[in-house]
């Protein structure tokens, strides 16, 4: 599966009832569901017998042993209630966003699948030992059927459990894919060069920086006028200029020396 993670894609992506179904997983958790609802049943119902058929007191039909009967009922039990909790880990797996709690489920989901195939082993030999033990009585035939029917079950409920557990194997060898983390930006040399900022064409553009919002259109270093003669606006005075008209080569030199001293 592209961008993958133990089996599952991106987080929070939508899970389609239909395909949940369909997977062999899911097939398998409920088929060991069922499985283990068979032996504990079977065990509760029907192998607690009287012993000669008079007797009131009820006797595990697996030769008495109390224990092989209360061992059958608890692994049953807990069997039931771990494909319950995995159906509804592997349901909201997908809804999982971090790489190590999809770790901590699988590897956890692997354990307890081999955990229970263990335990389903040692209830098949277990039972099956006490059954070749038992004396056949009037009680004991009537629950013959039960007992025969929760050791055949649990030598199935052996072969799904380890399917599961390889199952589990297989997601945890998978592992992640870390086109997760988008690591295609990254250059695959280690001696190569980050990349950097994206250049232009390498035109200028002309329209590239424009003029600030509140530009003076006046001069840089525009003129005051002081009132000394050497500034324009002084000579423009009237009388100034009715002078001038009369002495015209005094009014040069005048000017001329008013200009040196400003």
């Amino acid at each position: 599966m592209e961008g993958a993670s133990f089996g599952a894609g991106r987080a929070g992506g939508a899970v389609d009832p239909l395909d949940f179904l369909k997977q062999p997983q899911t097939i398998l958790r409920a088929t060991a569901w069922i499985f283990s609802i068979v032996v504990f049943g079977s065990i509760v119902n029907e192998c607690y017998v009287n012993k000669d058929g008079t007797d009131p007191e009820l006797h595990c039909i697996f030769n008495e042993n109390e224990s092989a009967c209360s061992y059958g009922i608890a692994i049953g039990i807990i069997a039931f209630f771990g494909c319950i909790f995995f159906l509804v880990v592997d349901l909201q797996f997908q809804q999982i966003s971090s790489v190590k709690d999809r770790k901590r489920a699988v590897l956890l989901d692997l354990g307890f699948s081999g955990f229970l195939s263990f335990l389903w082993f040692v209830a098949f030999c277990f039972l099956a030992n006490q059954w070749q033990r038992t004396t056949m009585s009037k009680g004991a035939s009537q629950g013959a059927d039960a007992a025969r029917a929760a050791i055949a079950f649990s030598f199935f409920s052996i072969i799904v459990w380890v399917a599961l557990a390889l199952k589990a194997l297989q997601r945890y060898r998978l592992g992640t894919d870390m086109s997760l983390f988008a690591t295609d930006q990254f250059a695959t040399d280690p001696n190569a060069a980050y990349p950097g900022y994206p250049t232009g064409s390498g035109i200028e553009s002309t329209e590239t920086y424009q003029s600030p919002p509140f530009t003076e259109t006046s001069d840089a270093n525009p003129k005051v006028s002081t009132g000394f003669p050497g500034s324009r606006s002084a000579w423009q005075h009237p009388v100034l200029m009715e002078l001038c008209g009369y002495f015209p080569a005094q009014t040069i030199l005048l000017q001329s020396s008013a200009l040196c001293v400003w």
